[in-house]
Parts: C-alpha cells; sequence; structure tokens
C-alpha cells in the first residue's frame, strides 16, 4: 500500500462522479475509492485508487497491486489520473475567459484518461450515434458478454477474443450490423499490435490521426475524443459534438445550437487548452 501525495487543485470527488456515470466502473463515492482494471505484461491486476485527502492537499492510497506489477501499474495510474500535469495554472487561465463560472464550479477536475487506448477507441466505436444512456447499455452487454472479471472488476474482452467474433454475435446484443464490423475490425487492429500505448504516447496527434483513421468506423470525432480520453492531449475541441454544442448553447443563451463557426471563434480564446474547455463544458451539462 503506497500513499502518493499531488500537486493541488485536484478533486477526485469530481472525477469518481464521472466515473460512475459509467456502470462497468466500479466506484464507491461514500469511501472515495474506484478499482482500476489494468493489463500488464498481459496479466489482469485490479489496482483500487483512493482519495485520502483534499482537492487542495490531495493524497491517494494505492493499493491491490501483486509485487511484480506494483512500478508498472502505479506509472499507468498516475498516467490515467493525469497526476503529473498541473492543475493550477489551467485553472488560472480560464477564470480569465468566459469559461470561468464552469472552472470555478468544477474546479480540479483534470482530464483522466481511460484505462487503456484499446477500451478508449472500442468504447467510442460503440457509443457512436445513440444516445448516451443506450450506449453505455450497449458497452455494459458488449463486456458483460465477452470480457471476464477479476475480484469483481469487469475487463474489456481481449482484442483477441473480438477479432474472433461474428457480427451475428453482436447482433444478438442489439449492435447494428455496422458497428458490429467496426468492433471486430478494432479487435483485430489491437490483436496484431496497432493500439500500443507506450508507442502511441510518443506520437505527435497529426501521426496518431493517420494511423487511427485507416480504421473502419474511426472518423474525425472518433479520433479527437481518443486523443484526449485515451492519451491526455490538452488542445482538442471536437466541434462535431453534439454535448459541447447543447453546453455552448446553454452557457451564451444562444437560440439555436452554435454553427462550426462560432464554435471556432468561442475556441481560439481557449488555446492551447481546449481539450479541458471541451471537458468543463461537458460537466456543465451533466
Amino acid at each position: 500500500m503506497d500513499i502518493l501525495t499531488v500537486e493541488g487543485p485536484y478533486n477526485f470527488d469530481l472525477v469518481l462522479s464521472r466515473l460512475a456515470l459509467d456502470p462497468l466502473h466500479v466506484v464507491d463515492m461514500e469511501k472515495r475509492f474506484v478499482k482500476v482494471p489494468l493489463l500488464i505484461d498481459k496479466t489482469p491486476v485490479v489496482a483500487e485508487v483512493q482519495a485520502v485527502g483534499t482537492t487542495d492537499e490531495p493524497k491517494f492510497k494505492i493499493s491491490g497491486i501483486e509485487e511484480p506489477y506494483q512500478k508498472q501499474a502505479q506509472q499507468r495510474i498516475a498516467d490515467i489520473f493525469q497526476w503529473n500535469t498541473k492543475l493550477a495554472p489551467i485553472h488560472d487561465f480560464f477564470i480569465k475567459t468566459d469559461l470561468k463560472e464552469i472552472f470555478t464550479d468544477h474546479r480540479g477536475t483534470p482530464l483522466f484518461l481511460e484505462f487503456d487506448p484499446y477500451s478508449s477507441l472500442m468504447k467510442l466505436i460503440i457509443h457512436q450515434q445513440v444516445n448516451l444512456k443506450f450506449a453505455y447499455t450497449l458497452t455494459e452487454r458488449f463486456v458483460r458478454k465477452f470480457g471476464f472479471e477479476k475480484d469483481g472488476v469487469p475487463f474489456y474482452p481481449l482484442p483477441e477474443t473480438v477479432a474472433q467474433l461474428t457480427v451475428e454475435e453482436l447482433r444478438e446484443l442489439q449492435f447494428s450490423g455496422r458497428k458490429a464490423e467496426y468492433v471486430i475490425g478494432i479487435g483485430k487492429a489491437a490483436a496484431e499490435g496497432y493500439l500500443q500505448y507506450e508507442e502511441l504516447k510518443n506520437m505527435s496527434d497529426e501521426e496518431i490521426y493517420d494511423t487511427l483513421i485507416k480504421l473502419r468506423g474511426v472518423g474525425p470525432w472518433t479520433v479527437q475524443n481518443f486523443l484526449m480520453f485515451g492519451l491526455g492531449r490538452p488542445n482538442l475541441f471536437p466541434t462535431a459534438d453534439i454535448g459541447i454544442q447543447n453546453a455552448l448553447k446553454k452557457l451564451y443563451d444562444l437560440p439555436v445550437k452554435p454553427t462550426q463557426e462560432e464554435m471556432q471563434t468561442y475556441a481560439q480564446h481557449w488555446e492551447p487548452y481546449l481539450s479541458y474547455a471541451s471537458l468543463y463544458l461537458w460537466r456543465s451539462i451533466e
């Protein structure tokens, strides 16, 4: 068991509240912990990450990791929760903008990541073009049916498993035929080593875009969200995202959702932290 101190502000309770939206996450809001599924050298590891500090003095207790995997798991957990990114300068930047109120309300919310790039991309594909409630339902069916559990924590099905699925098997879970094909294709690509975290995190945004856009079912919206929530890139603003459009409509009290041109005009004031603007705008309507 280790206690780790990070630089504040960092509001883990707001992290947990967002994680709790996904029924596949094992979250305890009262005890302030989440159980994180990790694959270390192809071995499933479950780490419990618990907040024991405050927003201004954040401290975390990490437990449950077996000895051979502790160093790698702790490094990955630090990446997931973005503990090495200082949020104070980002907060100070935004309280001088139109997003001041939102950043004050959600102070200390980090751009934390999905638990691994493969499940991040898989989740994005499943969530495409369906409402959020059904997206979570569909993802949960997929993981419960074809994935596995350790210590009561769900793991996404391994790429090798997904690569062997048929469209008919996914159709039985209410996947569309096309979405089923996309998911199986992502599984095959990952099984062939196409989504290696250590490789991807050393690539530029443009290189990752060129790599992922070749996959069926992956468009600009998917790549932008993957860069944000798969890798923590700080300057993405997916203008095609309905949630961000609705958040801007609410923020500026617009009669209709903003146009792409209007969104770009707003966004120019929020660089180089557009991903944080996106995250906090989503938070403002959740």
